[in-house]
């Protein structure tokens, strides 16, 4: 019972001086931001996309690029405006990369859309918006947003 009292205290020691000496704790806080993307796509079997954006953070506006690739499953062409937060990133460059998805939907007319994606650098996109055209597809796509 006695070296279980000692381990615990050695434990409590550790975490509190850890604590104070700040060991662990990221240099920078990771922030927030808002996006806006406006995506036209298209194709046959093989499809692509374009389109451009903003992020906002820390009270002021960059521009985004946006193009992509698609291969599967894909019919059609639609035009989709996404709106939703970016996080985990400490500068505008860290929403910059190349972001993978797979991923299934229909459009006829209007629909609404839904994603999440990570980008290597560790920021995640949430996004939501309506989609119109006529789509169909069932495909791997692979989105890149560049910082203008």
């Amino acid at each position: 019972m006695r070296i279980a009292s000692i381990f615990r205290n050695i434990f409590v020691a550790t975490f509190v001086l850890a604590t104070a000496l700040g060991v662990g704790l990221p240099s920078a806080k990771a922030d927030t931001g808002t996006v806006q993307l406006t995506i036209l796509k298209g194709g046959w079997i093989i499809g692509g996309s374009g389109g451009r954006g903003t992020l906002t953070f820390k009270g002021k506006t960059y521009r985004l690029g946006v193009g992509g690739l698609d291969y599967g499953l894909i019919f059609g062409g639609s035009r989709t405006v996404l709106n939703g937060t970016v996080e985990n990133i400490q500068s505008p460059s860290d929403v910059a990369g190349v972001y993978a998805a797979a991923g299934a939907g229909l459009a006829v007319g209007a629909g609404v859309r839904a994603i999440v994606l990570t980008n290597p650098k560790g920021a995640v996109l949430k996004l939501e918006g309506r989609q119109v055209g006529l789509m169909a597809n069932a495909d791997l796509s692979g989105l890149a947003i560049t910082l203008k």
